[in-house]
This record gives C-alpha cells, sequence and structure tokens, in this order.
C-alpha cells in the first residue's frame, strides 16, 4: 500500500470514528434511508454491496453480470443521486409557485 493510500485511509477511518462517537440525527437518516430507497433497483443494489456488505467491484461485477467499469459507473451515480437528494433545497409547493405567477401576471 502506498503512502498516499495509508494516509488516505486512516483520513476516512478517523472521519468514521467520529460520526460513531456523535449521536446519529433520526431525520437524517431518514432523508438518507428515502434517497437510497428512490435509487433504482440496480444502483441500490450495488451500492450497498459496495457499503454493507463491503464486497469489491469485481466481486459485484461476477455477481451481476456486469462489467467492472460498469460496476463503477452504477455506484458513482448512486452516490452523485444521494448527495443531491441529501443537499437539495426544499422545494416550493406547486401551488405556491402558480399563485406567485399568476399574480406576477396580473400586475402587467
Amino acid at each position: 500500500m502506498t503512502a498516499r493510500s495509508k494516509r488516505a485511509l486512516e483520513r476516512s477511518l478517523a472521519s468514521f470514528e467520529d460520526v460513531a462517537d456523535n449521536a446519529v440525527d433520526p431525520a437524517e437518516l431518514a432523508r438518507l434511508d428515502h434517497a437510497v430507497r428512490r435509487l433504482p433497483r440496480r444502483q441500490r443494489e450495488i451500492f450497498l454491496s459496495v457499503r454493507l456488505d463491503n464486497l469489491s467491484y469485481p466481486e459485484i461485477a461476477e455477481r451481476t453480470g456486469l462489467s467492472v467499469r460498469e460496476v463503477e459507473r452504477h455506484f458513482a451515480d448512486s452516490l452523485l443521486s444521494i448527495y443531491y437528494a441529501l443537499n437539495r433545497p426544499a422545494r416550493e409547493p406547486i401551488w405556491k409557485r402558480l399563485v406567485r405567477c399568476l399574480k406576477a401576471r396580473k400586475s402587467r
């Protein structure tokens, strides 16, 4: 293992220990669960295999019949989808947007 890999591993383990020591917000867990459940089936399976089952990309590729590159792509797409789901601001309800649009039209 290279020095760079060791440093990256130490950083990721340190951040994991910080998370384990702190109390986890139930609302944040619910948002994460919702984001994972909304993933397409294959992305969800690959994400959970990597994160929960600690399977490598080649192992997942063998089980699913995909290439290793496709597994990497699905995993990356799942991470992006979860990131966007957790960091996207809450959308304003459609009826409020319609009312605002109608008011703007009336004032013209």
